[in-house]
């Protein structure tokens, strides 16, 4: 049957049919896409018209059609309408497409650019130093991968990448190797069972300063097998008891050649001196290593919950080491990330137990930015259960074993992300959020293909590809050589991601710049989020694997999708003019709320994309004031499960200046002296969730404009009377909110 088309919403009767694409895919459907190639071609209302009745007609009884034959359609269509010159723009524009699909998978090309430097890739890591010989040799085998990596994608996934719809996160390694992306390494079985790295046997340690050299052994050689971060779960806890066979050892020498009652402060102290020699060989150690990708591990340690006495000189160790900094010149420490966990009745309040660890984790803060914080109630809320995030944010969800009954937390890994551009969505919808959904149920369509190709991908790899994560503990279970390593990722124990970036630009396309404090904004901001989550439990139950929604971090990304809609869509205030895309679910970095307020817009969020956040605020030096942050830490306990804390904490070491340097268009410089060395300074800043030394390893203009564009939410001072600490430990969001705003100077 065949009907008089008269209007482009016709088109949605199709909706049934399923278009094969020419790599063999099918999806819907999606007649939208029509109407935005008419409208980019500036067609008038007539040519839309007859295009729209050609497709239809042609198509209306149809139930598959390959992609090539609604193009062909199309450009009937206009040259029907008389446009011959639209039908040849047309068809000159897939040719340009197609003409870079060819470049983006031929290695030859890419090489051509790296060795040019004009490819991104060069400064796309802040954790890559592409000046030295093992990075370069990294950075050339990665652009050949990413070329032959498109080409083992899915077409539909490989172009979308390539246009900005979505991130194919770590092109460079996945999928031509079937690598996993970062993990909770579980030391604790390793440690007790031993392993095997190369010709090694590696015994269970006899004491901490062995446990943190194995420690070291193990990070280097997982950060080599994957391409993500690796974390330590509860590090205190860990090490205690190699830590107690030091005292153990001290005691049998106190008895034999002490006083008996000195004896035990003998122990005691020795081992004290033991777990900091320990500690500070982990830190540097850490520091020092390369991967095989050319970079220091991304490593992060978590502690803060032991409280025995050995736990308790464990936490003020790695504390103390930090703050003291690294080298003559004491720099701030990028690796390993530090998070501390603050917890209600333990370390939170005066009169706790480890109230004085948590005041030494203060002054470390506002020394080296690090510790970041886990609320302990509130990460169990949220995720499930406790632990810690796998390198910068990504967090497992709580997970029981089937077999044995039993929580599990370390071993457990994410298999990648794939990250889906909200801001151009938004922006191909033009206010119009009935089109919004549309475009956005399209490219979840395409997201979904990318993440099962990602499990698929993965689950080919073999143990013996891997040993020390499949065969020897790092991944919590030992395998066979000739078992599947689906063993360690089916069943939900292992997650998969569905990333997003730019919430703050998509709402200010429908609201405006302003709409943090528009409830029916933040409303829709967050159906946005919770679209995509329940979209994630629909996939999990439909495959059992935990997909999960992912606050992405988009270090480079924040770069590059606002230059590629830049492209597309010039600049549009506020939304592409600002050279960078705000991460995931956070606030404007240009506006200057209060820490409260900013916490307060952000903490429904991370109950949606548990999957991966973080908060941070904004602060100036605070080096005097550590009682203004703990007044933020503790309001926060009760609204946020992961808190970073952004301070001044540059160092010239030509004039002694501390504090904050002076952003220019080329990098960073001391405001006293113009110093911008980076042999003779040290420029810390977070880049997204973790670290970075922006004068030593340059980051991309995207997140380099981010950073100088960021506002401090708090001002040097703060009000310190007992009665508004209360207030904001209560969590009496009004109060708390005015006493700072009141009190800033």
């Amino acid at each position: 049957m065949k009907v008089q088309i008269i209007d482009k919403q016709d088109l949605n009767n199709l909706a049934k049919l399923k278009v094969i694409k020419r790599d063999g895919t099918k999806t819907s459907f999606y007649a939208y896409k029509i109407d935005l190639v008419l409208n980019a071609l500036k067609a008038d209302d007539k040519a839309k018209h007859i295009v729209y009745m050609t497709i239809f007609d042609a198509l209306i009884d149809e139930e598959e059609v390959p992609a090539t034959t609604i193009a062909k359609l199309f450009i009937e269509g206009l040259q029907k309408a008389g446009h011959t010159e639209l039908a040849q723009q047309f068809t000159d524009y897939r040719k340009k497409d197609e003409e870079a699909f060819a470049e983006a998978i031929n290695p030859q090309h890419k090489l051509e650019q790296l060795f040019g430097r004009k490819d991104q890739v060069v400064h796309e890591n802040a954790n890559k130093d592409s000046r030295v010989f093992n990075t370069q040799r990294d950075l050339e085998a990665g652009v050949v991968s990413r070329a032959l990596g498109l080409r083992m994608l899915p077409g539909i996934v490989a172009k979308a990448h390539l246009r900005g719809d979505i991130h194919w996160h770590d092109l460079d390694y996945s999928p031509v190797t079937p690598e996993t992306n970062c993990c909770l390494i579980d030391f604790d079985e390793m440690f007790k069972n031993g392993f095997k790295i190369g010709n090694a046997w590696v015994s269970s340690p006899r004491s901490i300063q062995t446990a943190t050299a194995q420690m070291s052994q193990i990070i280097a050689n997982v950060a080599s097998l994957q391409y993500g971060g690796c974390s330590a779960n509860r590090v205190d806890q860990l090490l205690e008891p190699y830590a107690k066979i030091n005292y153990e050892k001290h005691m049998k020498d106190a008895d034999k050649w002490i006083a008996p009652d000195k004896r035990e402060a003998f122990a005691r102290e020795k081992t004290k001196k033991d777990i900091y020699d320990a500690m500070q060989a982990l830190e540097y150690e850490i520091n020092t290593l390369y991967s095989s990708q050319g970079q220091t591990p991304f490593t992060t340690v978590n502690f803060g919950l032991g409280t025995s006495w050995i736990s308790r000189e464990i936490q003020k160790a790695i504390l103390k080491i930090r703050i003291k900094g690294l080298g003559k010149e004491h720099r701030t420490a990028i690796f390993p990330k530090l998070i501390f966990t603050l917890k209600r009745g333990l370390n939170l309040n005066p009169g706790d137990p480890n109230y004085d660890i948590k005041q030494l984790a203060l002054e470390c803060s506002t020394k080296r930015m690090y510790p970041d914080l886990l609320m302990y109630d509130k990460i169990k809320e949220i995720t499930g259960s406790f632990k810690t995030p796998m390198g910068c944010r990504s967090f497992l969800q709580g997970w029981t074993d089937p077999e044995t009954g039993k929580e599990v937390n370390s071993g457990r890994m994410n298999l990648g992300v794939v990250t889906v551009n909200l801001p151009r969505i938004a922006l191909e919808a033009h206010g119009d959020k009935r089109l919004f959904w549309e475009i956005f149920k399209e490219k979840m369509n395409i997201c979904k293909i990318a993440l099962d190709y990602r499990i698929k991908r993965t689950k080919e790899a073999k143990p013996e590809n891997a040993p020390l994560l499949y065969m020897y503990g790092a991944f919590g279970k030992r395998l066979k050589r000739t078992d599947s390593v689906d063993e360690v990722f089916k069943n939900s124990r292992a997650t998969v991601s569905l990333g997003y970036i730019g919430l703050y630009e998509v709402c200010t396309t429908f609201y405006g710049p302003n709409w943090e404090h528009n409830k029916e904004a933040h409303d829709f901001a967050v159906s946005i989020t919770k679209a995509m989550h329940d979209l994630c439990a629909k996939w999990e139950d439909e495959e059992g694997y935990h997909f999960s929604l992912y606050s992405t971090p988009a270090e480079s990304l924040t770069d590059t999708f606002c230059q590629d809609d830049i492209k597309k869509f010039g600049r549009v205030e506020d939304v592409t003019d600002k050279e960078y895309y705000t991460n995931s679910f956070h606030y404007d970095v240009r506006k200057h709320p209060t820490p409260f307020e900013k916490l307060e817009f952000e903490e429904d969020f991370p109950y949606q994309a548990a999957g991966g956040f973080i908060h941070y605020c904004e602060y100036p030096n605070l080096r005097q004031n550590p009682k203004a942050l703990e007044a933020v830490w503790d309001w926060a306990y009760d609204h946020v499960g992961y808190l970073g804390t952004n301070t001044s904490i540059d160092q010239c070491f030509k004039c002694g200046f501390k504090g904050e340097f002076k952003a220019t268009e080329r990098g960073f410089k001391c405001p006293q002296c113009g110093n911008s060395d980076p042999a003779t300074c040290d420029v810390v800043k977070r880049t997204c969730g973790y670290l970075g030394n922006p004068q030593q390893r340059p980051m991309v203009h995207g997140r380099h404009e981010e950073i100088i564009h960021r506002v401090k939410h708090m001002s040097p001072s703060m009000i310190k009377s007992a009665a508004q600490f209360e207030a904001s430990r209560q969590g009496d969001r009004r109060e708390a909110h005015a006493s700072i705003k009141g009190k800033q100077i």
